[in-house]
């Protein structure tokens, strides 16, 4: 069957077999050799990427305690504005046991803090940066006013930054590729973000977004997370207190000297952005960290547990299942997706989650026998990435919480009937600047280019079209999930998402409503190293 997309957002032109396969090569992503493009496009890889391989002993699995990110305090709550201040500077870090690890931090901590919020009460957020690089804040998941989500070419300069007068951007192609952003609005040594929130409440996260090298900022260190609560959540007796664990899931790799190993093209990450050729498809790492932590356990009650998990990897999907040690597979009931709480619970035996999507899910430990353990592992894994973490039950306990029929009456009830416009967007490898990259309908990112425009308030539906796997992020707006492959969406594309992990050769149809603000958004592959060599591109809401 083929499929219609165009060379350019929002039209319509048929795919032929050679750019089907054209995503080979170099790139390694299809062996086409004897393969029809169906057939190509229909194999299930687990990955996208090349994996890096540690140079230094690695811990056993289980023995390092999970740490739990730290809660930021702000520093003034006059004026019905919560006011935070958090300094982006180096640190060095024990992550595996006796290994000192030099990283790029939000207030000296990977994990950076968590920073807690109530619905509707503004938050504003000075970030300082005292890191050798600009950088960018993005609040992932935020419905934010245009000038705080944190466009790439929007830049905090550190000190002494030359040229702060005149800054340009390399692009993927090299020094030689230099993209000017005449509406970037540069800052020098800190910025304030203000974040609304006026959402529903939900577990969002924050990173690095600065053009051309998120991917080697996130992957030294910039990311943290944002929860946002409200009363109605408050009152449905779900698992809360120490029962309410935040998981952020990363893998990385370590050099030989203790440092994270990371093939990029310029180190420093100042001028040349992008990674070595056996990486473009994405960047693995050998060791899973939980909250910075090395394949960690955490002592539990036999207890209801509500687990808040985030893949914050660059490019490593998982697809999560809990076993007890006599193989007794425990059921994952996800009562939220990334922009909040589900109408119903819907009960899960494994849960796929691709970078950048969250899942927040009950597990109920009660069943398993004191010093029992349940391992959480990635059926995508082997060997060492197997495994993710795992919990032990140290003692009885009574429980009190529950998980209610209806979670949330408040998600989105639109219906293709209400959609102004369809759009047909690609994601595909492709030729750009002479060298390779990953491509939205086609194109390669350009800041000074516009997109996709749409009305204030318009609804629109989106069909989506990969060819190895894309996890497509909507700044701004929450969507539903209409269909994929032209059938009903899976069991774990339920409620409202901002993150959608489309498969290789996969379509995926995907409807939402453009309100909140106007201004200048993003949309993009949140694989960081595509998002970092072209695959973005320009929303804007007028």
């Amino acid at each position: 069957m083929r499929e219609p997309y165009d060379d350019r957002p929002g039209r319509a032109r048929t795919v032929t077999r050679r750019q089907a396969l054209g995503i080979g090569g170099a790139l390694g992503l299809v062996a086409a050799g004897g393969l029809s493009a169906s057939a190509a496009l229909a194999r299930r890889t687990p990955f996208t990427g090349a994996e890096l391989r540690s140079a230094v002993p690695l811990p056993p699995a289980f023995q390092v305690p999970l740490p739990l990110p730290s809660v930021l305090e702000p520093v003034s709550t006059s004026g019905g504005v919560d006011r935070y201040e958090i300094t982006q500077r180096e640190a060095t870090v024990e992550i595996l046991p006796g290994v000192r690890t030099p990283l790029w931090t939000y207030e000296g901590s990977f994990p950076g803090p968590t920073i807690e919020s109530r619905r509707g009460r503004p938050v504003t957020v000075t970030h300082r940066n005292d890191l050798p690089v600009p950088t960018v804040v993005h609040l992932h998941g935020g419905r934010t006013p245009a000038g705080s989500d944190g466009y790439p070419t929007d830049l905090v300069l550190p000190k002494g930054w030359p040229d702060a007068a005149h800054v340009t951007h390399a692009g993927p192609g090299g020094p030689g590729h230099v993209m000017h952003d005449p509406r970037a609005v540069v800052t020098e040594l800190s910025r304030d973000y203000t974040f609304p929130l006026d959402q529903r409440p939900t577990l969002l996260w924050y990173h690095d977004h600065r053009m051309d090298f998120t991917a080697p900022a996130v992957w030294r260190g910039l990311a943290g997370l944002h929860v946002v609560r409200d009363d109605a959540e408050d009152s449905l007796g779900l698992p809360a207190g120490r029962r309410e664990l935040p998981l952020m899931i990363v893998d990385r790799a370590f050099a030989a000297d203790g440092g994270l190993d990371y093939p990029a093209l310029d180190p420093t990450s100042r001028e040349r952005p992008g990674v070595r050729e056996p990486y473009l498809a994405g960047v693995l790492g050998d060791v899973i960290l939980v909250n910075g932590a090395p394949w960690p356990v955490h002592e539990i009650d036999a207890a209801r547990y509500r687990l808040r998990v985030l893949n914050a990897s660059n490019a490593r999907h998982y697809e999560l299942e809990a076993i007890t040690d006599d193989g007794h597979r425990l059921d994952l009931v996800q009562i939220g997706a990334d922009q909040g709480l589900l109408a119903a619970p819907v009960v899960h035996r494994f849960l796929p989650i691709a970078p950048a999507e969250r899942y927040d899910v009950v597990v109920d430990f009660s069943g398993v026998p004191v010093g029992g353990r349940v391992r959480v592992v990635n059926r995508l894994g082997s060997g060492r990435t197997r495994d993710v973490m795992a919990f032990r039950v140290a003692r009885e306990a009574t429980d009190d919480s529950r998980i209610p029929r209806v979670l949330s009456t408040d998600l989105p009830t639109w219906c293709r009937s209400d959609a102004v416009r369809v759009r047909d967007l690609s994601f595909r490898a492709g030729r750009m600047h002479g060298g390779h990259g990953w491509l939205i309908g086609g194109l390669p990112f350009a800041p000074a280019r516009s997109d996709v425009t749409t009305g204030f308030g318009d609804v629109e539906v989106w069909r989506l079209i990969a060819d190895v796997h894309h996890p497509v992020h909507l700044h701004l707006v929450g969507f539903l999930v209409l269909s994929r492959r032209d059938r009903p969406p899976l069991p774990h594309d339920a409620g409202l998402k901002d993150t959608v992990s489309l498969r290789p050769g996969e379509s995926v149809e995907i409807i939402t409503r453009f309100d909140g603000y106007r201004g200048r958004y993003l949309f993009h592959c949140h694989n960081a190293e595509h998002e970092d060599m072209g695959m973005m591109a320009n929303l804007e809401i007028v």
